[in-house]
């Protein structure tokens, strides 16, 4: 479930405009994994982790743009 989840991440980042790199930090069953969200505005590396953030909610995580 990770895997999907930072492909989902991956994916999602690739699809949208250059302009800043950033990570998105996520914390599944005390296994953290850190995403580069690369050259993608704010706006949507914070979509890009907060829809990472709704998919670890379920099973009992969370996300955070670093």
């Amino acid at each position: 479930m990770k895997k999907l989840l930072v492909i989902a991440v991956i994916a999602i980042v690739g699809l949208a405009s250059c302009n800043k790199d950033y990570t998105c930090s996520c914390t599944i069953l005390g296994q953290t994994t850190v995403s580069e969200l690369q050259d993608v505005s704010k706006d949507d590396a914070e979509q890009a982790c907060d829809e990472a953030d709704a998919a670890a909610q379920l099973l009992g995580g969370s996300c955070t743009l670093d």
